[in-house]
């Protein structure tokens, strides 16, 4: 709601000492009073951060992003992430106040992204104002925020994007891309670990279009951070090659704008600026103290503070009137003059050079090119195989030459996970010999923040993976969360998937990171069982719009199954199929995935030479195969029949759903060991003979 004070507000103490005219002092307290006042309605949230950070926040939208409120989808714009996701009512607040237009399928509508309403609604269910910022539940919000760190990592992925948009398709007289990435982090932000290693990759990679500004406020649910916190984070960034700046009062709005040109202005280094600020700034008697974090004020303090912002003290979400048009005025109209010169530039560009428009285009609106999977390869039939990890690389380099916005790397472990890009250059900056139109990537040993920078890849259109040991999943748990809280279409190419691995023990075989994987909502997990299956799986997944999927493969051989004799790998898109079966009602099903086919396969040949009626089914994909018919599933497993025999070299932990009640499970009961793969397989039971007598067992 606006309306009109009864008398003109005047500035706290000390708000305009950095030369914040007083319409900007105005915006600065309509921001904190909206806070306050949906923190106390929902009497549950984070004040203190958000009304210390409105002055930072404000200056920052105001007098230097380059942002069109009016059309959020700009692809040039520059991006705000709130990495202090609790303080989620600061950016609710700048979403309304900027007159962001909503987004919704895709188009930009001419209503409210968050109208005063929706503030009230904070933190309320179905509200477009939850606890924390939704990438895709609320226009305005760039990506899913919340587990400290992860917009700061998450980020750093949208800087290097910007760089990889920049030097492929920008082209004299046609600066396309030229923008830059604001994060907004705290002190508990900086003590996360996915910081530092987002960070040190971020000094590496030189990326001068990143400016983090660190809320150094000195608390934390604790109370004060010197209970654990008491490194000097200016040398670590510095030791990190980043430009680091000093704000030594939030409020400080002429020193801010400075310190954001002088940030600006360097392109080689990232830049910090570390903000010192008091938490729930202007509040009498919880300014500065730990309570301020996580709870509301309090009704009383409340109406203290506003009358220390010389605010109506009875007001409730209240905008004065001259705010929406100031700020209009301001960000609107340099946003909108920048938006329009630019999608001029575009238009022309796309005349010069129409590939790379059209490919600019796909990448904007999440289509693939025509043909792109059209050099897949089929595998011939072989004994010997192949590795799932090797036929993924042919895929993959397949996919990779018709899709030039594929790109990715893995933690250390390209030349194990077979994710190498042939003949493709490393993306690198030229002090290290590479070049940021490169797409192959190298993340170094950093797999928790590998995994939040291909989500912020993502966020831009581009199609990244990254790969690593399925065992490392572990260090990846956070980012593949969010990317599928999010719907992205990131691959996750895990390898070694299983007690094959062999010599290097238990703490590199895994066991129950399937089941993680396959309990995560949105995410899909697909293990392949031979060469074929791959090929069908990177068709599957590249398809994909929205969602994660994760590629679980083998590093040793796996045969190549003979399709004219067995069902085609096609199937897989139904996440599971009728691999071979009897032409009479089966007497025992056996269901397997991955490396076990191949056991399951041996005894169903068996079983048919026998006079047994058998099936083998294929369940590549738990995900895909529950999002079928009940029709197809049924005819897939025949509920009729309850002889079955699962096999996974993993955890059992689900396979219930298809063995049924009275079926064999041949799984992994606890950790692995140190020994040959084919000793393993033998000690824990994974023999044709095993998986034969279960079978038998099975079919009476």
């Amino acid at each position: 709601m606006r309306v009109s004070f009864p008398a003109p507000c005047r500035a706290p103490a000390g708000a305009e000492a950095g030369g914040a005219a007083k319409a900007d002092a105005v915006c600065i307290n309509t921001i904190r009073t909206l806070v306050m006042d949906a923190v106390q309605k929902a009497n549950s949230g984070h004040p203190g951060a958000a009304m210390s950070m409105a002055p930072v926040a404000y200056t920052l939208w105001q007098d230097v992003m380059a942002y069109d409120p009016a059309d959020p989808l700009w692809p040039n714009r520059d991006r705000f992430v709130l990495s202090i996701g609790h303080a989620s009512m600061l950016l609710y607040a700048l979403i309304h106040v900027t007159g962001i237009r909503d987004v919704r399928d895709g188009v930009v509508t001419d209503q409210p992204a968050l109208s005063v309403e929706d503030l009230r609604q904070f933190r309320q269910f179905g509200s477009r104002t939850p606890g924390h910022p939704e990438y895709g539940h609320t226009t305005g919000v760039e990506t899913t925020t919340g587990p400290l760190g992860a917009g700061c990592a998450t980020s750093v992925g949208m800087a290097v994007a910007e760089k990889w948009l920049a030097a492929r398709y920008n082209r004299p007289g046609y600066t396309l891309f030229d923008h830059t990435v604001y994060t907004l982090c705290g002190d508990g932000d900086m003590m996360e670990g996915v910081t530092s290693e987002a960070a040190s990759l971020a000094g590496h990679y030189q990326l001068g279009n990143l400016t983090w500004i660190y809320d150094s406020n000195r608390i934390s649910i604790e109370g004060s951070t010197d209970v654990a916190f008491t490194e000097n984070v200016a040398e670590r960034f510095a030791a990190y090659g980043w430009q680091v700046l000093e704000l030594k009062d939030a409020n400080d709005t002429a020193t801010l704008r400075a310190l954001l040109a002088q940030a600006k202005a360097e392109t080689t280094r990232p830049s910090l600026i570390i903000a010192h600020s008091v938490i729930a700034w202007g509040s009498p008697n919880k300014a500065g103290k730990a309570s301020a974090h996580g709870e509301a004020l309090g009704e009383a303090e409340v109406r203290a503070t506003k009358q220390v912002l010389g605010w109506p003290e009875d007001s409730s979400f209240e905008v004065p009137d001259s705010v929406l048009p100031h700020i209009a005025a301001g960000l609107g109209a340099r946003g909108k003059a920048a938006n329009a010169a630019w999608k001029a530039l575009l238009a022309r560009y796309n005349t010069t050079y129409p590939t790379e428009g059209a490919e600019l285009a796909a990448i904007f609106a999440g289509t693939l090119p025509e043909g792109w999977d059209a050099d897949i390869p089929t595998f011939p039939t072989s004994d010997k195989g192949d590795a799932s990890r090797s036929s993924s690389g042919t895929a993959l380099n397949a996919v990779a030459g018709r899709l030039p916005w594929l790109l990715g790397g893995s933690a250390d472990l390209a030349p194990s996970t077979k994710t190498l890009l042939k003949g493709q250059d490393s993306f690198q900056p030229p002090r290290w010999g590479g070049d940021y139109a490169g797409r192959n990537f190298h993340f170094g040993v950093r797999e928790h923040a590998m995994g939040s920078i291909v989500n912020g890849m993502a966020l831009y259109g581009l199609r990244p993976y990254a790969a690593g040991f399925l065992i490392f999943s572990d260090y990846m748990k956070a980012p593949i969360r969010l990317s599928a809280l999010m719907g992205l279409p990131v691959t996750y190419i895990f390898t070694h998937d299983s007690i094959g691995v062999g010599e290097d023990g238990p703490t590199h075989q895994p066991v129950e990171q399937l089941v993680q994987l396959r309990a995560t909502p949105g995410l899909v997990t697909l293990r392949p069982a031979d060469a074929n299956e791959v090929a069908e799986a990177w068709r599957v997944l590249m398809a994909r719009k929205t969602g994660p999927t994760a590629l679980a493969l083998s590093r040793q051989n796996l045969p190549t199954l003979d399709r004219t004799h067995y069902a085609p790998a096609s199937g897989l898109a139904q996440g599971g199929y009728v691999l071979a079966s009897s032409t009479q009602t089966p007497r025992v099903i056996l269901i397997a995935s991955g490396s076990e086919i191949g056991l399951a396969v041996g005894a169903y040949e068996t079983l048919t030479a026998e006079g047994i009626p058998a099936r083998v089914v294929s369940m590549p994909s738990w995900e895909l195969f529950e999002a079928q018919s009940k029709d197809y599933r049924d005819s897939v497993l025949p509920p009729t029949v309850t002889g079955r025999v699962v096999v996974e070299a993993a955890s059992p932990i689900g396979w219930d759903r298809y063995a049924g009640p009275s079926g064999d499970i041949i799984a992994m009961g606890g950790f692995g060991a140190s020994a040959p793969a084919g000793q393993l397989a033998r000690h824990f039971g994974f023999t044709p003979e095993a998986v034969l007598a279960a079978a038998r067992r099975q079919a009476g």
